[in-house]
């Protein structure tokens, strides 16, 4: 058995929806502290390319994007769940808006002028502007653009108020009854806004919203422990790729195992990642790929939201 490690950085909003999966589920892993900006040369080593954050590793299988990273961690410990038996779709569904439309509109909130000043107040000029110059090569080239601020502010009370009455007349104390992936993605863009005094009030004005924020982030990041990027790297190196299931799914655009392909996200943070294509299913696609530092790798993405091309 191989620990569960996650590359991540502590003011990341998806690395807080991981490290929340984490403690939901009560599990330990290693922690390695990653570069908020590029280069990032042995997370590099390990995805192939992939620069969003977080990674979660295991051994040699590495793990992008947090719905993926989500699956891996309901397969590692079943309950509690977060796909509840017969929610399944909704909770995907709703943790896919909130991965997209709900934390698109926090973003543009959060880097607003008032409010990037206030989170890198402390930060050197030259952070700053690499920051800056790191998050707008982000969204480059992908099929989404930033919210503009505008916009943000005039829909944000329709979200967050649609929000809080959803709350303030459920059953239970979180969104679908049970606490789910639904909870936690939702919460992660709310989190990223109560970063700093400017933006808490769009979070803090509603109630039932603040109360219920409480209730998630009160599970935690379960139990960890430091790694280094260069240990973690050593990991994969001496470790072999997981087995893959039998079978899998008919790639409905003609691609089969074996087929050299690259595999990139399609709204931002579109960067390749280049190998050979070991399996697929209707959920994951994996590749297999060789770094010289790092091994034989199965870097792990989900179908959803990203593209497959012929190298």
């Amino acid at each position: 058995m191989h620990d569960l490690i996650l590359h991540h950085y502590p003011t990341s909003p998806f690395a807080e929806k991981a490290r929340l999966m984490l403690g939901f589920k009560q599990l330990s892993w290693r922690s390695v502290t990653i570069p908020p900006v590029m280069p990032k040369p042995d997370l590099t080593a390990l995805t192939g390319g992939y620069r969003r954050t977080p990674v979660l590793q295991v051994g040699a299988d590495i793990y992008c994007d947090t719905a993926m990273i989500a699956r891996r961690l309901e397969a590692e410990k079943a309950t509690p769940a977060l796909f509840p038996e017969g929610q399944e779709f909704v909770v995907a569904q709703l943790a896919q808006w909130a991965d997209s439309t709900l934390f698109l509109t926090a973003v543009s909130l959060v880097f607003q002028p008032e409010s990037m000043a206030a989170r890198f107040a402390k930060a050197p000029a030259e952070f700053v502007q690499a920051f800056s110059k790191d998050r707008a090569a982000l969204f480059s080239g992908g099929n989404v653009s930033k919210v503009p601020l505008e916009q943000a502010r005039h829909q944000w009370p329709t979200l967050m108020g649609r929000l809080e009455q959803q709350l303030s007349r459920s059953a239970g104390e979180f969104l679908l009854g049970a606490p789910s992936l639904a909870d936690i993605a939702v919460a992660h863009c709310l989190w990223f806004l109560k970063g700093n005094s400017v933006t808490s009030p769009l979070v803090d004005d509603y109630p039932h919203i603040a109360a219920w924020l409480g209730r998630v982030l009160s599970v935690g990041h379960g139990s960890f422990s430091e790694l280094s990027s260069g240990e973690a790297v050593e990991v994969a190196r001496e470790a072999t790729p997981a087995d893959l299931p039998a079978g899998g799914f008919r790639d409905p655009n003609g691609f089969v195992p074996g087929q050299a392909v690259s595999i990139a996200a399609v709204d931002y943070g579109v960067d390749p990642v280049e190998g050979e294509l070991v399996y697929g299913d209707a959920e994951t696609l994996v590749l297999r790929r060789e770094d010289t530092r790092a091994g034989t790798l199965h870097v792990h993405f989900p179908r959803n939201g990203y593209r497959i091309e012929a190298r």
